[in-house]
């Protein structure tokens, strides 16, 4: 594992060169196509971090509801070409959900792209948890409040930098009690604890800064960890499917060139304008490691009466 996590300041303003075509001498290629006429046209080993969000099979109107077979076949031919153009130090994270069939039956899609990973010779380094407050609510499960990042790696000497995606400890003036010679000293890390594998990062919703139009929009913070951690300045970052650019927004803010396709232009013309905000630093965005906002007092936070008796009559008095 290779750590070179020395980042300069990297959120000045940057003279950017996007084009819509690839060339090898841009910072930002929007490819308008399917993902694998712009992968087939990247050199071998050429992308330090393959990061996307690909359809989940569910019929938004950027994909065409299609057998589960088919889709997974679809995926696979998606990750081959990934790890063609990866560099041997390089870093593959998928995100995804849960496909839901028809008749409500759930599929995990992070089991079923590991298996494929797996397959393909790729090597598992995390299964991320993304937990966020907000979505649709279900009455016949439990209402679904993550997704998951399978994060693989091509080889065992792979780039990791965990000092610049450090979040401050719980306790940071906790100090070494035991008596030896770091007895009194502080116990952590001045730079802060690893995030772990559980990161818990608001969903992009109406009242989300960043919020552009596109259905599953990720957020920016989520890929600046990955970025961040499994890039150095000046790599590639590659999108397969981009929709309005969060992954090169990221790649920009610090310092990395960033590729991505989309078949829908209204999506890469609203991804150029986030890219040239990024650029420029005037993007409007949630900076990475802002607290999840939690409600101190106020009306919306207090429970209504009716609330209060809805419970007592189901569970009665004292609840």
């Amino acid at each position: 594992m290779k750590n070179t996590s020395k980042q300069s300041t990297l959120l000045k303003k940057k003279n950017i060169k996007i084009a819509r075509k690839y060339k090898s001498d841009a910072d930002v290629v929007l490819f308008e196509g399917d993902r694998l006429d712009l992968m087939k046209l990247l050199p071998a080993k050429s992308v330090k971090l393959v990061v996307t969000s690909p359809p989940y099979n569910i019929g938004k109107e950027y994909e065409q509801r299609k057998g589960l077979d088919v889709y997974l076949a679809e995926q696979e031919e998606t990750l081959k070409e990934a790890i063609r153009v990866l560099s041997d130090d390089g870093s593959i994270c998928w995100q995804v959900g849960n496909h839901i069939a028809k008749d409500g039956e759930v599929f995990p899609l992070d089991a079923l792209i590991y298996t494929i990973g797996k397959k393909l010779g790729l090597k598992l380094r995390n299964r991320i948890i993304w937990h966020f407050g907000h979505g649709l609510h279900c009455s016949k499960r439990f209402s679904g409040r993550h997704e998951s990042i399978v994060w693989f790696t091509k080889t065992d000497e792979y780039t990791f930098n965990l000092d610049p995606i450090r979040v401050p400890q719980k306790y940071p003036g906790k100090r070494n009690f035991k008596k030896n010679e770091k007895y009194g000293t502080l116990s952590g890390n001045p730079l802060g604890k690893n995030p772990s594998d559980v990161w818990e990062i608001p969903n992009v919703k109406n009242n989300h800064p960043e919020k552009n139009g596109h259905p599953c929009q990720f957020p920016i913070e989520l890929i600046e960890r990955f970025v961040l951690s499994m890039t150095n300045a000046g790599d590639i970052v590659l999108d397969p499917y981009l929709g309005v650019g969060s992954a090169l927004c990221a790649a920009v803010i610090h310092g990395r060139k960033g590729y991505g396709s989309d078949i829908m232009k209204k999506y890469l013309d609203i991804a150029e304008e986030r890219i040239n905000a990024a650029a420029a630093g005037t993007l409007k965005r949630r900076q990475m490691g802002t607290p999840v906002y939690q409600p101190n007092g106020g009306k919306l936070a207090e429970t209504p009466p009716e609330f209060k008796k809805a419970r007592e009559n189901l569970f009665g008095a004292g609840f």
